[in-house]
């Protein structure tokens, strides 16, 4: 029993250790010359990012899926209950947190 609970809070430790070291670890994005909006996009999926269009509106959400031509973005802020589809050639900037 003691050599049981023994195990438990150690790997527990460990366990808590680690998940500290993770959330202490700053995200980091190179940027690649050879990179297109596209694929910058398809590296962000599950992450939030603001996207601006070169018809000046800017959407901010959580990309989901990037297709040849589309990018799905979920949970527009501001906007509940609206996700957007967006042209990726429509794209003029992205904003990605990075820190």
């Amino acid at each position: 029993m003691k050599q049981t609970l023994v195990a438990f809070v150690l790997s527990a430790g460990s366990f808590l250790m680690g998940v500290s070291m993770v959330s202490a670890e700053e995200t980091k994005f190179e940027l690649n010359p050879q990179f297109s909006v596209k694929e910058v996009l398809a590296s962000q999926v599950g992450k939030r990012v603001a996207v601006k269009t070169d018809g000046g509106e800017s959407l901010e959400g959580t990309v989901t899926k990037v297709g040849d031509q589309l990018v799905h973005i979920a949970k527009l802020s501001g906007k509940d209950f609206y996700d957007a589809v967006v042209r990726i050639d429509r794209i003029s900037s992205l904003v990605l947190k990075v820190r």
